[in-house]
């Protein structure tokens, strides 16, 4: 029967997931075949899949240990058993077994819920339930445990309470043994019984059960012929309840895998006024514990990699567990064009998620960039959202978080390295050598490396051994004949350092004087930041490293990583970086931090990665929000036109963010000198100045509508901000297409101040939405170009540089010109020219030069003058950074 129902469920479950593999894994540690021989068969009768680890005879406890921990980390495991000799079972190596994992339910989570009645979240140990199936009705009657002890001890006592037996316990030494068999009406055995305690003892018409280990019903009789006792065995029983245990859990499991509504418990803020500074916001309050927020938004413990206690990667695997779930509402946090005073894109983004989940109850997500060391030591300071709308610890979110940049930091040098030492050797080395070197004898046997062999193949020649490959064939093998002139990949570092703006490398005498001007860009500029952030796959990022052109040769045609033999180190470098990281807003509600390119020479948005995990884990009716880099012109273009070609997800509404103060600079305001007081204009009420600057973002507004997303302004409200101030601005913004305008005050009181902005967001996102790209691919560079200045940015026309029209020429020869457009421009101007606010006109926009970044996949034209490595100011915000060295606690981040 029990066989029967095991079968029956686990054929339903197969129907209805037909990749579905259910798989057992049991560690044996003893000689007995025939419990192997047992488990076999019924795993088979059921169509389960099982594994046996069968370990030797005297294993240690750590050698088990050993293994159950690595079938823990086994996704294609569902259940993990234990055969193993008595002295064995002890709580280290059952809590080993993970409780989801646990179908002999021996761990002690498993126990704590089955001793609290909490039967759904528990399995009942199949000895257990073998031994309640033949002793049938027990209520009322007096049950005799001897020799039963441990954790099956426990277990069975707490069943056979519940049921309503009147338990006693006792060992095979115990002086009143003879007195208590007499008088129960069932004995459970869980060791053979000895020989010196006669059948006589047992109360005539009691059920016997025997439990003891390893002791299958065959065996059991053959042995206890001259038992005069009717006794019954587990044996087989149990072996069949074990199966069906492992059929409830794959139920678990399953359901486990299924988007669902989160069980998520937010965390309370009182906000305080005034408004403390962010760190000490960020500090009182108690993040919860990153596996804890894990669980309760559907991630399962083998999908993340927790680092202290409030960090965590998120595993890809998740993509594939929830391939067939279908996607929240995608929603973009954009700006108007930002000003020294500050919009709060960040900000608004973390208080909308926070109002969203913690307030309307809706599975909601923040996706947000991990930010840059350079400028928070330099200008900007920290970058985790601010007041009561930020992402906590806020100080491990500025500062390394999980060593990402670090990452990329050092592939990109790797790459930079393996560049000019390429050159060096092509330079002072004859064909032959080269060839000796790249291909040596190792061992006696000489071969191609996979990288190798696919660049032989790329060169059109055929062949896998060495010694076959003629001269002309080496010489093309060998001979990269990359241009000096023509590199275009720089080494990084994560600091504003302008010294390094313009550098010449190769100057020591063992350089043999192929030195050469160089330069350093700041980390998050570099292409392999761009590539983590569009990449769909550890193969995608693969095979995009490959692709990164990082030079002409002699003869025009594209230098490669994947011709330098540097792919595969690369994706060594970045395998753990390319996984999101998890924390959480000051209400408990998740995060997704993961990439940053730089905003002004790369698309300037979080991970593709990053915002389809979230997608699917949000469920159907939730919101992941992620954010823009700088002005709608800028980020939210390139998000559009770049991120969302290569993610093919489609954005439900655009959040604009604007404030009365940025405006009022746009309308002709003074300019503001950091550190100074802000002038009147600024604190004062002042309507024409606002209503002046409300051009920039009715302008912002039209650019969204350009690609047909519905808009949603929310005006970050200051406490100098007037109530006439705040309804003109949302009166204009109306009027100028946007489907809403919401004031918010998230700064000051966290989601409860944005719950009006995520209904007007969740209103907006059931809009008819109409969404389409800005321009073609297929259309020639120049086109594209002149479609962003003239749609987007209100150029009156495009104005090509000698060196830009001759890169243009290059790429398009050398099949890059349906790429699409990444435009780096300066971020304080819709123009060329950072001082020209508002909305220009009739400028012309000058295109100085044209670059590729072939692996992250678009053309970069550079607009004016635009540099990748920032500077540091006169006074940095280092001066205010410190480390109490007492209690560890970082000072005066932000």
């Amino acid at each position: 029967k029990v066989t029967e129902n095991a079968k029956n469920s686990l054929s339903s479950l197969k129907r209805e997931n037909p990749q579905l593999e259910p798989t057992l894994a049991i560690i044996q540690a003893h000689n007995d075949q025939l419990i192997q021989e047992a488990n076999k068969n019924f795993a088979k009768e059921i169509g389960l899949r099982i594994i046996h680890i069968h370990l030797p005879e005297g294993s240690t406890k750590d050698e088990i240990i050993s293994e159950i921990l690595r079938l823990n980390e086994d996704p294609n495991v569902q259940g993990l058993a234990l055969d193993l000799p008595e002295s064995l079972y002890s709580s280290k190596v059952l809590n080993a077994v993970k409780p989801e994992k646990d179908v002999d339910g021996l761990s002690s989570v498993n126990l704590g819920h089955l001793v609290h009645g909490d039967v759904y979240n528990c399995l009942v140990p199949p000895t257990v339930s073998a031994v309640m199936e033949l002793l049938e009705d027990v209520g009322g009657k007096k049950v005799l445990l001897v020799g039963v002890h441990g954790a099956e001890g426990s277990a069975l006592q707490s069943v056979l309470q519940r049921e309503g037996a009147a338990v006693l316990s006792c060992s095979w030494k115990a002086p009143q043994l003879q007195s208590e068999l007499g008088h129960a009406d069932a004995v459970v055995f869980g060791s053979t019984k000895p020989d010196d305690v006669p059948g006589s003892w047992i109360k005539p018409g009691a059920t016997v059960v025997n439990c003891a280990h390893g002791l299958l019903s065959e065996k059991h009789n053959h042995d206890q012929q001259s038992n005069p006792a009717a006794e019954k065995t587990v044996g087989s029983l149990a072996v069949a309840m074990r199966m069906q245990n492992t059929v409830k859990n794959l139920e678990r499991w399953i359901q486990a895998q299924q988007c669902r509504k989160w069980d998520l418990h937010c965390l309370k803020l009182q906000p305080l006024s005034p408004v403390p500074s962010d760190i000490e916001i960020s500090r009182a309050q108690s993040p919860k514990a990153v596996d804890v927020l894990a669980k309760e938004i559907g991630l399962l413990t083998d999908e993340i990699e927790i680092y202290g206690q409030t960090k965590a990667k998120v595993r890809l695997s998740l993509l594939e567990r929830l391939k067939d779930q279908p996607d929240g509402k995608y929603v973009l946090v954009a700006g108007i064009t930002p000003t020294p005073l500050g919009e709060g894109k960040s900000t608004v983004a973390v208080g909308l998620v926070q109002a969203l989940c913690a307030h309307l109850n809706i599975n909601s997500f923040a996706c947000l960039r991990q930010p840059s060391q350079g400028p928070t030591f330099g200008v900007k300071g920290g970058a985790a959202g601010g007041g009561y709308a930020q992402v906590i610890p806020m100080e491990e979110f500025n500062l390394h978080l999980t060593g990402d940049i670090h990452a990329i930091t050092a592939a990109n040098n790797l790459l930079a390295a393996a560049i000019d030492a390429r050159i060096l050797h092509e330079n002072t080395q004859s064909d032959k050598a080269l060839y000796n070197r790249l291909v040596p004898v190792v061992n006696g046997m000489r071969g191609f490396s996979a990288i190798q062999l696919a660049r032989l193949r790329r060169l059109g020649i055929n062949k896998t051994d060495p010694g076959t490959l003629t001269e002309e064939e080496i010489s093309k093998f060998v001979r990269l004949d990359i241009d000096p002139s023509t590199i275009t990949w720089q080494r990084v570092v994560d600091t504003n350092d302008r010294f390094l703006r313009k550098i010449t490398v190769g100057q020591a005498n063992t350089e043999k004087k192929f030195g050469r001007q160089a330069q350093f860009d700041i980390a998050v500029a570099s292409e392999i930041m761009a590539i983590l952030a569009l990449t769909t796959s550890l193969q995608d990022m693969k095979e995009r490293l490959g692709r990164m052109v990082v030079a002409n040769d002699k003869k025009g045609q594209p230098v490669t990583a994947e011709d330098l033999g540097v792919t595969g180190a690369l994706a060594v470098l970045m395998k753990d970086a390319i996984k999101p990281t998890l924390m959480q807003t000051l209400e408990g509600t998740p995060v997704f931090v993961h990439a940053g390119p730089f905003a002004n020479i790369a698309h300037g948005n979080s991970s593709v990665l990053a915002d389809k995990i979230a997608l699917k884990l949000v469920g159907e009716k939730g919101f992941v929000v992620t954010e823009a880099g700088f002005g709608a012109d800028i980020g939210m273009e390139k998000f559009f036109n770049i991120k969302c070609r290569t993610s093919g997800l489609v954005p439900s509404v655009v959040v604009i963010v604007a404030t009365v103060r940025a405006l009022k600079m746009h309308g002709g305001g003074p300019n503001v000198t950091a550190g100074a007081p802000l002038k009147k204009e600024y604190t004062e009420e002042n309507l024409q100045l606002v209503a002046d600057g409300c051009c920039n973002l009715q302008k912002q507004i039209q650019i969204a509508q350009l690609f047909g997303v519905p808009v949603v302004v929310a005006l970050n409200i200051f406490k100098t901000d007037s109530p006439a101030e705040i309804d003109l601005v949302c009166k204009i913004a109306k009027e100028s297409g946007a489907f809403d305008a919401v004031p918010c005050n998230h700064w000051s009181t966290g989601g409860r101040g944005a719950v009006k902005l995520a209904q007007a967001v969740e209103k907006a996102a059931n809009q008819k939405n109409s969404f389409k790209y800005l321009y073609s691919l297929e259309l020639p560079i120049v086109e594209k170009i002149r479609i962003i200045a003239q749609k987007v940015y209100g150029a009156q026309d495009i104005e090509l540089s000698p060196l830009a029209q001759s890169q243009i020429d290059c790429y398009t020869r050398q099949g890059f010109g349906n790429l699409p457009i990444c435009m780096a421009k300066t971020h304080l101007s819709l123009s060329h020219e950072p001082e020209r606010k508002g909305v220009p006109t009739g400028f012309i926009l000058p295109i100085s030069d044209v670059r590729a970044s072939i692996g992250a996949g678009f053309i970069y034209p550079l607009v004016g003058t635009m540099s990748t490595m920032p500077g540091l100011p006169t006074r940095p915000c280092f001066y205010d950074i410190d480390l109490d060295p007492v209690t560890e606690q970082v000072k005066g981040l932000f």
